[in-house]
């Protein structure tokens, strides 16, 4: 706003002096040329008026008015002498060529201003069109502002917005159409299992129906809990709980719980820079994007997985390796999407395919970003870094 005002300001200023410069011009090569002013010396006695002559008396000027229009400005010399100086009127009135210059130095400033105000009237009116536009949920916004025009910074907020919107509204319909797909399967189960339940000729049978309407419900609350924490992280109002912690002993405890869980053949190992005892993080976003890492390396990691954590040049690392078959290039991006499930060594399936998108959206709320590589063990790498940052946070841009 400063530099859109200096401007403005800078303009008018060079356009005032532009025009009185040529106003000037004009009337000295075509405006009459003043006469020279009447001089004369008059009797006292010859001046009429009380008024008047007790002026003179006091040493004060004097004025008087001629028959013909003519006005003098009359001083006491002595006693008996009055010097006349004339003063015409018509030095003082405007001709039409002093209407003329005035009009069109006027007229030249509202020009410049208008021709100053175009482009933003015109960039305003393409960014209601396109917010309008976007309103009426054609769901996008189009408006071609240019990026030297004044308005650029607010149409490339507003543009940011929709796309946010965009994708907002792109992973509901995701979040719903997986959801219901999901649930469908074990809901047909459930109804299988109650039909065997009430058909069941023996206890046995209806504990074993039971059990698996156990594990049906659990695998729901499951896909419950995980479509919850994903959609906590979609909200604007999400706030971060960012605090100092000594990742040292949390990285190794984490890990520890996940091996539990995995595979008894997959050695885990861990390594974490010494340094790193008071990182600023949300702890819980940090455990919750950990674990899904390695819960995400143990579904296709042979033997090994390596988990390792450092700081370097203003940013954190955490960097989760495994010797599994690796994951395609074409693919590196789209894992990161909610829903998506890549195909794990023998055909096992297990997961909603919503925890890398989970770790992509907590390290975006920590200004971060998370990518895939290839690792020293041969499988995947995935490297989720964020820059070091103070005790309070929001989300990315």
């Amino acid at each position: 706003m400063a530099r859109h005002f200096l401007g403005l300001y800078l303009l008018i200023v060079a356009t005032l002096a532009a025009a009185s410069w040529g106003q000037d011009r004009l009337l000295q090569r075509y405006g009459a040329a003043p006469s020279a002013p009447k001089m004369e010396i008059l009797a006292t006695a010859d001046i009429a008026g009380r008024e008047t002559l007790a002026k003179l008396a006091r040493g004060e000027i004097a004025y008087m008015r001629a028959a013909n229009g003519e006005s003098w400005s009359l001083r006491q010399l002595d006693a008996g002498h009055v010097i006349a100086l004339e003063t015409s009127d018509s030095e003082t009135q405007r001709g039409p060529l002093d209407w003329a210059l005035t009009l069109g130095f006027y007229a030249a400033i509202a020009l410049v201003i208008m021709v100053w105000i175009w482009p933003l009237r015109r960039d305003l009116r393409a960014l209601e069109k396109a917010a309008a536009g976007y309103g009426d949920r054609h769901w996008r916004f189009d408006a071609d502002i240019k990026p030297r025009s004044g308005l650029y910074p607010l149409a490339d907020t507003f543009r940011k917005m929709a796309a946010r919107i965009d994708g907002l509204i792109a992973s509901h319909k995701d979040l719903t159409n997986a959801v219901s797909h999901e649930i469908k399967t074990p809901l047909a189960r459930m109804r299988f299992e109650i039909e065997l339940a009430r058909e069941a000729p023996t206890l046995e049978d209806v504990r074993r129906s039971m059990t698996n309407l156990e594990a049906d419900i659990a695998e729901i609350n499951e896909l419950v809990t995980v479509t919850l924490s994903y959609a906590v992280l979609e909200r604007a109002d999400f706030a971060l709980n960012v605090g100092e912690h000594d990742l040292t002993a949390l990285v190794p405890a984490i890990t520890a719980a996940v091996k539990r869980d995995a595979r008894p053949e997959i050695e885990f190992h861990c390594e974490v820079q010494p340094a790193a005892t008071g990182v600023a993080c949300d702890a819980h976003l940090f455990e919750t994007v950990l674990k899904n890492l390695l819960y995400n390396a143990s579904r296709f990691a042979r033997r090994e997985i390596r988990v390792s954590f450092g700081i370097a040049d203003g940013s954190n690392r955490l960097c989760v390796d495994d010797d599994g078959p690796g994951i395609p290039v074409a693919d590196r991006q789209r894992v990161f999407d909610s829903f998506v499930q890549l195909d794990a060594p023998r055909g096992s399936r297990s997961g909603f395919g919503l925890g890398l998108a989970i770790v992509k959206r907590a390290i975006e709320w920590h200004h971060g970003a998370v990518s895939v590589g290839e690792a020293p063990l041969g499988g995947a790498r995935i490297t989720a870094e964020w820059p070091v940052m103070a005790r309070s946070a929001g989300p990315a841009a």
